[in-house]
């Protein structure tokens, strides 16, 4: 009996995990897609429950340390107000073939104000004080400024498709005495927090002065362009669309992207893997945007060996799971996946996956140091006798060769 209990509720809480979609945790700013924000800068979260029965969700705030995870720190210590509230503002779908409830909180807000810098986790929970999905954000101080710059990698083995990024910590105001032990640096590209690099120490010290000069430690991917489709328009075909039809939802069949190893670096613009939700038949898009069932195909005479595919975007999250794997069909020769999505303008691109849990996002498009990429430093200070990691600054570069 309680072995059924258990895995019913282990379906209700997938179910529901399936059914939200369209996660976004921005600043108010028109095209900034970074969660690294300034302390005190407002960031929005919304999301929509395709349940479009209007539960009650709470969102839940929690510091970290440098290493995500849980930091010494009380929630009083660096909240004013509370860490746990429930989200009012909820609105349902309106004339739409996928009905939806759509959520939106922004924090701070009244009941939560955020008094210290660092990495917090934004979860959200449901009745059952169950973590539906996680959000991570950080919040800095500028108490040094971070020049960052990135090039070509100098690895003659990887030139052609590694990018490297060093960095300057230029910290006057503060007073470091020990940055083995007190410093902490994360590299984070394209606003993705499964590509990053941490553990890396100074290379050079100076006065107020902190010198990343690594030639191949800090070397990443160059990865391709990302894909991109727009389905601002729900009943017609639209940038990248070959089709559309219609059934219980629209369904957008996506020009087909044709495996070639040997292809050559072509610059497209792109957003760095992130998404934009509008629609030229709403005038309110966060409940008369619809969904549309986006059918992606990738064609390859054999499938990998001993690989998966996956469609990789900011649009899940940069996840690998079944909602987004692809399969291959045989007869076609091609990998085949479908994804609910809300009208929009999204990047993807594709993603491997072996048998030993490793993701690769250049076994499809390539990898290229032409790409354009965008890194961020993010710069932790925990002195000797504190209690947590504040951000003491971040700096950000965006790479683009082509120029």
């Amino acid at each position: 009996m309680l072995r059924t209990l258990i895995i019913l509720l282990l379906i209700t809480y997938n179910s529901q995990a399936q059914n939200i979609k369209s996660i976004q945790l921005r600043p108010l700013e028109e095209n900034n897609f970074s969660a690294i924000v300034p302390l005190g800068t407002v960031l929005e979260l919304s999301f929509d429950d395709l349940d479009a029965d209007a539960k009650d969700y709470q969102y839940k705030i929690e510091h970290m340390d440098h290493n995500w995870e849980s930091s010494r720190l009380s929630s009083s210590q660096y909240i004013d107000g509370f860490d746990q509230n429930t989200i009012i503002d909820v609105t349902n779908s309106f004339n739409t073939l996928q009905s939806y409830s759509h959520y939106n909180v922004k924090i701070p807000n009244t009941n939560t104000i955020i008094t210290k810098s660092g990495n917090y986790l934004l979860s959200i929970l449901n009745d059952y004080d169950e973590v539906i999905f996680t959000r991570k954000f950080v919040l800095f101080e500028n108490l040094a400024t971070i020049g960052v710059n990135a090039t070509r990698s100098r690895n003659t083995k990887t030139l052609n498709k590694e990018q490297t990024v060093q960095f300057i910590v230029n910290h006057p105001q503060l007073r470091i005495n020990n940055p083995a032990q007190e410093i902490n640096v994360a590299i984070v590209k394209n606003n993705n927090w499964n590509e990053k690099i941490t553990n890396i120490q100074p290379t050079f010290f100076k006065p107020n002065q902190l010198l990343y000069t690594y030639t191949n430690k800090t070397n990443f991917m160059g990865a391709n362009e990302y894909l991109n489709f727009d389905s601002k328009i729900i009943r017609n075909t639209s940038l990248n669309t070959l089709r559309v039809t219609k059934d219980n939802v629209f369904h957008h069949y996506l020009y087909p992207y044709k495996y070639n190893p040997l292809a050559d670096y072509e610059f497209n613009p792109d957003i760095n893997g992130q998404f934009v939700i509008r629609s030229l038949e709403a005038r309110d898009i966060n409940t008369e945007a619809d969904y549309a069932m986006m059918h992606f195909s990738l064609t390859k005479e054999q499938p990998f060996k001993n690989k998966d595919v996956y469609v990789y975007g900011a649009y899940n999250n940069f996840k690998i799971n079944n909602s987004n794997k692809m399969h291959y069909n045989t007869n076609t020769k091609t990998y085949e996946a479908a994804i609910l999505l809300k009208q929009g303008f999204y990047n993807y691109t594709y993603a491997t996956l072996n048998n030993n849990g490793l993701v690769n996002t250049t076994d499809v498009l390539g990898s290229f140091f032409e790409t354009e990429n965008e890194y961020t430093v993010i710069v932790y200070h925990k002195p000797f006798g504190s209690f947590f990691d504040r951000v003491i600054g971040v700096g950000n570069t965006v790479i683009n060769l082509n120029r």
